[in-house]
């Protein structure tokens, strides 16, 4: 890593109980990063995780609002870098991936890097967890069709940013849902991605994950419905309202050939029905016409936006 000496890399780790590994990944990415600034954010843990992160030589600050994305949106506000590498304190991601994850951020030919934990098979062998893997690959397939880019894992925990993408990138999250917003908006607004494969090991004997499997799980889908509906409007609204015409058409084809046939509407109830289906349709329609002017307004700023934040991290 031939840049590594001049730009200010801030290793940024969110932590929760995390006293049984806090100690090697902070030794671990001293070793590999040794220009670095380590910062490890507690998230109101009742173990000693602060103390032995401190004394391992961490810059330890705490978060009081709990959640993941409540301390990914605190350390984007308070740290100033050139590279941000952010990696969970559970030491299931190795630091030997450091500078692969860093060096196409420095060299300006990416802007987020994601460790992928997926492509060389190590996550399906060392997860123990049911439904992980399963969760991944509806996440992927999901941002896959709904903005044509295959992420190869969207839910790592392992990724480095440029400065610019920290400093315009607006968390809306407050837990788990944070890797997920990540993504979606990293391939919304274009940023450079480049997926770096890493091998990936279980939690060690004593640590516990966090993450519930069923419960965070209907929060990312949330999230991804709530991004696609702020981001992509019209094809959300579109969407919504070819199921309201057809679930109108059902209901009403039948009236209408009976109508050419009698000359007759005796089934005034589903008539009206279906006429209300497909009013919500047109409705919808034109909500969505509205919403998407209104998101290429926002995206127009929020490019204004970048373009000031490359131009102070220059100065």
């Amino acid at each position: 890593m031939s840049k590594n000496n001049a730009a200010r890399i801030a290793v940024l780790i969110p932590c929760y109980n995390e006293e049984v590994t806090i100690e090697k990944v902070v030794t671990d990415f001293r070793r590999e990063l040794p220009c670095a600034e380590i910062y490890v954010y507690d998230n109101n843990s009742k173990d000693r995780t602060a103390s032995i992160a401190k004394d391992a030589g961490a810059i330890v600050r705490h978060e009081p609002r709990q959640g993941k994305g409540n301390v990914v949106r605190q350390m984007f506000r308070d740290i100033e870098a050139d590279c941000y590498l952010m990696v969970d304190g559970d030491d299931t991601y190795p630091a030997e991936a450091a500078s692969a994850l860093c060096d196409p951020i420095l060299r300006g030919e990416a802007d987020m890097t994601v460790g992928d934990r997926l492509s060389n098979g190590t996550y399906a062998e060392e997860n123990k967890r049911a439904f992980h893997g399963f969760g991944n690959d509806l996440v992927r397939t999901m941002i896959r069709w709904i903005y044509g880019y295959g992420f190869e894992d969207v839910m790592t925990g392992y990724r480095a940013f440029s400065r610019t993408f920290v400093k315009t990138f607006p968390v809306q999250s407050e837990g788990f849902q944070i890797e997920t917003e990540l993504s979606i908006h990293a391939v919304d607004r274009r940023w450079r991605i480049l997926d770096v494969p890493i091998v990936y090991r279980d939690r060690p004997e004593g640590s516990t994950s966090k993450l519930n499997t069923i419960s965070d799980g209907i929060k990312v889908m949330l999230t991804i419905s709530s991004l696609f509906k702020n981001y992509r409007p019209f094809k959300f609204f579109n969407l919504v309202s070819l199921v309201l015409c057809i679930i109108g058409l059902i209901i009403g084809l039948p009236v209408i050939s009976e109508f050419i046939q009698t000359g007759l509407v005796p089934r005034l109830p589903s008539a009206l029905l279906a006429t209300g289906f497909i009013f919500l349709g047109a409705l919808s329609f034109a909500t969505g016409l509205i919403l998407d002017t209104i998101a290429k307004n926002d995206r127009k700023q929020w490019e204004i936006s970048v373009y000031e934040a490359y131009t102070h991290g220059k100065h």
